[in-house]
């Protein structure tokens, strides 16, 4: 029986997150005053106050949601056996399992933030959720709509049995979503985001980030991580560095490491930072598996 700490990613914000923490933890407190002072900026009080129109800018909600799951595991958590995070929620995990530093994990968030925002601006891009087909028949749609018309269109993440999103330009998107819509999807939902995240159009935001990475200390971890690229246990430095770079590019491969990880024996899972988007996946991937959360 092991005990998983999981982490979310981009789209679990709200107004007044992390709000409850702060008030409640001196050491919270201390955290998000660090994090102000590294971005230049009081992002606890666009947390805290803030509209959620404030908080859907890529570059603000990356840093909010990874200081939210990450300040509460820093107060709250305890030693996991294994990790794994929701594609930004990857770098909370890899300060979970003492890969990265708070400060340098945040640091590196925001390189991240800012590079897919740019890389959104340079390729008017989009996502769609593809609900009720098998991931395969997702694969086989997007790659004949890709081929056929030489547009970009991949499937980017897979959240869980009969729920993937696809990504890429946005008629690109659309062709691939006529022909699953035709082979049966039962609903084809285009997502309110700003391009084309974990397809070969963040290609620019990846070299930027793999600079960073390159130029940041990655620690031994203290337990496996399951890396989104992989869905599988690594425990390797240099290993978990260059995937968490590839990440951006590639897909979320997260119903597969929710099977991997209770495959070697993870029982309870347990999700820190907003919302409970992962332990509803997880609920959906594994009925056996045990869930809660700390907020």
């Amino acid at each position: 029986m092991k005990h998983a700490f999981v982490f979310p990613g981009q789209g679990s914000q709200f107004p007044g997150m992390g709000k409850s923490l702060y008030d409640a933890d001196a050491r919270a407190r201390d955290l998000f005053g660090k994090a102000d002072h590294i971005l230049g900026f009081s992002i606890s009080d666009t947390m805290f106050t803030g509209t959620a129109e404030a908080l859907k800018q890529t570059n603000v909600t990356q840093p909010a949601v990874f200081l939210h799951a990450t300040i509460a595991f820093l107060c709250h958590g305890g030693k996991p056996d294994m990790v794994a995070g929701h594609s930004l929620g990857e770098f909370s995990a890899l300060v979970a399992n003492g890969v990265l530093d708070f400060e340098d994990a945040l640091k590196l968030v925001v390189i991240r933030s800012n590079a897919m925002q740019q890389a959104c601006e340079r390729h008017p891009s989009t996502m769609a959720a593809v609900l009720g087909l098998e991931d395969a028949r997702v694969e086989e749609l997007c790659a004949e709509a890709a081929r056929e018309s030489s547009e970009v269109v991949v499937p980017a993440n897979y959240n869980c049995p009969g729920q993937v999103v696809i990504s890429g330009t946005q008629r690109g998107v659309e062709l691939a979503g006529e022909r699953l819509k035709a082979a049966g999807a039962k609903r084809v939902l285009p997502l309110p985001v700003g391009g084309a995240f974990h397809s070969p159009l963040m290609e620019p935001a990846r070299l930027q980030l793999q600079q960073a990475i390159e130029n940041t200390t990655f620690h031994q971890p203290s337990c496996p991580i399951y890396q989104n690229v992989s869905a599988t246990a690594v425990d390797d430095a240099d290993t978990i560095r260059q995937n968490l770079v590839n990440q951006l590019t590639g897909a979320v491969r997260w119903t597969q490491s929710v099977q991997a990880m209770v495959a070697d024996g993870a029982t309870r899972f347990t999700e820190f930072g907003p919302g409970k988007v992962l332990q509803g996946l997880i609920a959906k991937i594994s009925r056996e598996a045990e869930t809660d959360g700390v907020s």
